[in-house]
This record gives C-alpha cells, structure tokens and sequence, in this order.
C-alpha cells in the first residue's frame, strides 16, 4: 500500500476543570503540510461569532474550521421507546455551543424494525424523536443532515417485498411534512428521505440508503450520475453518509448483514469521484479510519448499546464528533467526546488497525508502511 495522501498532526491538550486528556487529530492533504494555526487562516472562519473556538461551557473548546459538522448516530433506546438515554439529551442541548454549521445524523433515530409494533406507536417515536431532537435543533436554526438507519425505515426485502414498509411509509411521512423541514439546500430530494443529495458551504453531500446492507441497481446508478455531476464535482469537498459501514469494525456485528456487501466495489465508486469521507454508524464504536483514498469516520453510538472494537480492550462508551474541516487543504479535525464523562477521545488508545471478516480498516493517522509485520498479517 502506497502512502496516503493525507498525513495526521496531533496535538494534545487538557479537558477544562475535568482533568481528562484532550486530543485533536489533523489530517492534511499530500499537497499541504501546515500548522494548525496556519490551516485555520486559509480561509476566514464561517461569520458566526467573534469566539474562535466555540465549546459548551467546561468542555475542551477545538479551534473552529471554515466549516463545523457536529457528527451523532444511533440515538434510539429499545424497540418501541418514544425517550432518550440522558447523554442524547444533552448533547442535543450542548450542540448550539459548539456553533455548527450542520448536525449529520448516522441513523437509527427511533427504536423500529420490530412488526408487532402499530402504526400509532411508530408515529409516537417520530414525535418522541422530534421532541427531544429534532426540534430544539430546528429552534437553534442549526440543519440536519440523516441517514436512514434499518431501525428507521429498515430496506430488507423478503419474497420480493419491503418486510418493514410500514415503517418507511411513517418515516417518509415524518420526514416530508413541513413542519420537520431539516433546513437542507437540496440538490436531488426525488427519493427523500431514503437517498438524497444536499449542498452547504462549497461541501457537495451524498446520502444513500444503507439501511440494509446491499444498494439497488437503481440506487447505485444514481450514486454515479450524483457524485460525477458538475455540483458535484465543483464542490470544494464531497462527503458521503450511508448506516452500514463498508468495513466491520465492532464486536458483535462483525457478520454479513451488518455491513455493506461489495465493500472494495463501494469505496472505489467513490474514490474514483473523489469522495472524501464516508460517514456511518450501525457498529456502536467509534473509529476513525481510512482504506486507501478514502476516510471512514465511523461513528460510536450515541444512545444505547455502545460497543467494543475488535481486537481492543477498551470498554465501549458513547461518542459525539465534531469534525472541523479546512477546504483549502481539504483536511478535517475530529474532536471526539465521551459523552459518558465528557472527555476527548485519545486516538492513540484506539488499535492501529481493525481487521473484521470482510476487511481491514487502518486508523487513519497510520501508514501500511507504519504497521509491523504481525499487523500486516491480514
């Protein structure tokens, strides 16, 4: 494996009066190799407030971006539940302190995909979900970009049908009811809330439905004609968000069926399109890696279940990413909080390489060239 177009800098701090270990992780592209200070001048901060670094009050502030996406998945408790574990509250209630321009949303919003449960109780969810998150977002004036994850709106297909249809009608008719506007510029919404593109601060977005581990004909056809369209390709970055991960990485959902099949064909279509950074959640752990061109943020959870890495002894803990991104050296910064303590995820604690049964993903601050020979042994 050749080197990476990107190279990580680290740079560690301390977390306020909590006295945990802060660490910010940057990668650069090939062409650039700048200090922090220096990457933020490139281009002027997005007009917000004069605050350079925005933060909740004791939390460790990272020093904003041209543009800010704060980063949450799988928010839902058990099947059913129209509440939220306290850390989904309050990171809902932390997001508009970190002033950002976009809230992404890796799926699973509501505790669905189980058909005992009526009609009456899965609109009771959406509101549940609108109340706690939704709403006090749209309040804030902040947008939500979402995936659709398979406790949404699930796309399995059984005889030739939708096995959980009723669930994707209720989401669709959640989603396009006025009142829940998400506060997206829209390039394509023919397919909302299942597959969409949408655009904001010359960064081009892909949503595709990967609430079920395998893309239509149709779907992929669309991702091709999306990502080589001139909106596109004109943007100054493109990023993609899908629920299924290319790669396992998590213990307990390291099978068939909990990740994307035809990962290599996946992440080539958008290597090819220069695709930045897939985006993804389902796998409750958070990783943040790379696979040749292309970075895998992988999301923790943020409600329940959190879970362990392959290969990593760390116990599991509930995650929320800030991710501030520098277009001109088409680099971004992952600031990520354990919402269990408040404190700011040391990358280095996290194993150098996951191998799962369909493929290794590397951290994304490692080379091959980096890994020792019993490492490389994949």
């Amino acid at each position: 494996m050749g080197v990476s177009r990107r190279q990580l800098l680290i740079a560690g701090g301390t977390l306020g009066g909590l006295g945990a270990a802060s660490l910010l992780h940057k990668v650069f592209s090939k062409n650039n190799a700048l200090s922090p200070q220096e990457s933020v001048t490139l281009n002027a901060p997005v007009a917000r407030s004069p605050i350079s670094s925005p933060a909740p009050k004791g939390l460790t502030a990272p020093v904003r971006g041209d543009v800010r996406i704060v980063v949450i998945s799988d928010l839902n408790s058990q099947y059913g539940s129209t509440t939220y574990e306290k850390e989904v509250d309050q990171a809902i209630a932390f997001i508009p302190d970190w002033q950002p321009d976009l809230v992404l949303c890796g799926g699973d919003m509501v505790a669905g995909q189980k058909n005992s449960l009526s009609s009456d109780q899965i609109s009771a969810m959406w509101e549940g979900f609108d109340q706690h998150i939704a709403a006090p977002l749209r309040q804030a004036k902040i947008p939500l970009g979402f995936t659709i994850g398979n406790h949404d709106g699930s796309g399995a297909i059984s005889q030739g049908k939708m096995r959980f249809q009723k669930d994707r009608d209720l989401a669709s008719n959640y989603w396009n009811n006025l009142r829940h506007n998400p506060g997206l510029t829209f390039v394509d919404k023919a397919k909302f809330p299942f597959y969409y593109s949408f655009s904001q601060n010359n960064i081009f977005y892909l949503v595709w439905d990967a609430s079920t581990d395998r893309l239509s004909e149709e779907q992929l056809s669309w991702v091709e004609k999306s990502l080589a369209s001139s909106v596109a390709q004109s943007a100054k970055m493109r990023i993609a968000i899908g629920h299924l991960p290319l790669y396992a990485v998590a213990i307990g959902r390291n099978t068939a069926g909990n990740v994307l099949a035809n990962p290599d064909k996946l992440r080539t279509l958008l290597e090819k399109n220069h695709v930045h950074t897939y985006i993804s959640g389902h796998h409750h752990a958070y990783f943040p890696g790379k696979r040749g061109e292309l970075e895998l943020l992988q999301t923790g959870a943020l409600g329940s279940g959190p879970r362990k890495l392959i290969n990593s002894k760390q116990q599991p803990f509930k995650t929320l990413t800030v991710v501030d991104i520098n277009l001109n050296s088409e680099s971004t910064i992952y600031t990520t909080y354990n919402m269990n303590n408040l404190s700011v995820v040391d990358s280095q604690t996290l194993p150098r390489i996951v191998v799962g049964y369909n493929g290794w993903v590397l951290r994304r601050d490692v080379n091959w060239e980096e890994l020792t020979p019993q490492e490389q042994k994949v």
